[in-house]
Parts: structure tokens; C-alpha cells; sequence
């Protein structure tokens, strides 16, 4: 995919900074982030919260109410994780709206680590919770089976990182290429409803990480049957 002009990609490369366009304006929404979080949270009040603050507010308790109800009481004390997938997915993939700008998500190697990291949790909270007990979640319910059922885990849990990198990389590198020939074909109206649907694939697309996220790490913290 060829874009005309990444603003970002050429700032960095007047100063031989020569990186991939999805590590730049990866960094670039991070610090982005960053920014909104210490703005939100810069002057804190309880009593009657304004702008900012009452905007990110809303959005962190219906994350907050989103992962309570798919990953209940013991899966909210890991809602930083999930709130940070959601929040940076979602800003790399609208930021694929904004003339000039790369969508991070894109890329395979974006979602690759996020997916990447999903996994290491996902056994990392599984051990915490279970400890060597942690095991019987490949072994499945039956005994004489369990040798069948541990092999058809293993490859279901590597799967889980493949499933989750490619799906999303699919549907924004696809949409970018779709929006990308609009622009060359009829670049006044036409992109006009491509870019409407590319805000429902951006919501759609955090939602399906998000949610397989919580599943997964859900089902390491539940004991196994």
C-alpha cells in the first residue's frame, strides 16, 4: 500500500530517523495518549466534572462496565491491559481517517505484538491464578483423552495470536487499500462513504480484539472442568 505523503514519515526522515510508518505514528498515538491522560486527569475533581475530564470519564466506565460483564469481578482487576488494547486500537485505527496519517493496525507487526502480548498474559494470569494447576486447562475432562485434548490446546492456543493478528490487520489493511483507490479515482465525494464505514470498521474491529482478549484471559482465570 503507497500513500501519497505520510506528514509523520517525512518529519522523521528530515531528522534520519528512518523507521516504518507504523512505528512512527505507533509512537505517535502513544504519546498522544499520554498526553489526553495527563490532561484528563491533571486538575481531578468529584464534585461536578467538566470537559475532559467528564468526557474520559464516560468512556472509562463503560469499558470499565463492558469488561465487568464479559469478564466479571476477578477479570476487572485486569482493566488496565484491556482498557490500553482498546483505547490504542481504536486511535490507530480511526487515525487511518486523518489525511496524511498511518494506521498503525495495518501493519502485521502492530497487531502481531499486541496479539503477542495477549498471549503471554493469558498464560502469565493463568499460572498466578492456578499455579501447576494451571495445566489441567489443556487436559480436558476426560483422562484417557487428555494426551488428544493437550495437543489440540497447544494448537488452539498458538492459533489464538495468528486468529487475532491477521484479523485485524485484514480488515484495516483492506479498507486502506479500498479508501486508497477512491482517492485516486474520485478524490472529492465518492471516499466520503468509504471513510463513514472505516469508523465502523475502527469500532467494530477494538471491539472483536477487545472482547477475544478478555475471553481468553477470562477463561485462564476460571478453573478448569
Amino acid at each position: 500500500m503507497v500513500h501519497p505523503f505520510l506528514v509523520f514519515e517525512w518529519l522523521a526522515n528530515q531528522i534520519h530517523i528512518n523507521l516504518g510508518p507504523h512505528v512512527i505514528y505507533g509512537w505517535l498515538i502513544a504519546i498522544l495518549l499520554i498526553v489526553l491522560a495527563w490532561r484528563a486527569t491533571r486538575n481531578l475533581t468529584e464534585s461536578a466534572p467538566s470537559g475532559l475530564q467528564n468526557f474520559m470519564e464516560v468512556v472509562i466506565e463503560g469499558l470499565e462496565k463492558f469488561i465487568e460483564e464479559n469478564a466479571g469481578p476477578k477479570g476487572k482487576e485486569y482493566f488496565p491491559l484491556f482498557a490500553t488494547l482498546a483505547l490504542f486500537i481504536l486511535s490507530c485505527n480511526l487515525i487511518a481517517l486523518v489525511p496524511g496519517c498511518y494506521p498503525p493496525t495495518a501493519n502485521v507487526n502492530t497487531n502481531l505484538a499486541m496479539a503477542l502480548t495477549v498471549f503471554g498474559a493469558t498464560h502469565y494470569i493463568g499460572i498466578k491464578e492456578h499455579g501447576f494447576k494451571y495445566i489441567k486447562h489443556f487436559m480436558g475432562p476426560v483422562l484417557p483423552l487428555a494426551p488428544l485434548i493437550f495437543i489440540i490446546e497447544v494448537i488452539s492456543h498458538i492459533a489464538r495470536p495468528i486468529s487475532l493478528t491477521l484479523r485485524l490487520f485484514g480488515n484495516m489493511y483492506g479498507h486502506e487499500m479500498v479508501l486508497m483507490v477512491f482517492l485516486a479515482l474520485v478524490p472529492l465525494f465518492v471516499p466520503l462513504p468509504m471513510m463513514l464505514m472505516g469508523i465502523m470498521v475502527a469500532f467494530i474491529q477494538t471491539f472483536v480484539f477487545t472482547l477475544l482478549s478478555i475471553i481468553y484471559i477470562s477463561g485462564a482465570i476460571e478453573e478448569a472442568h
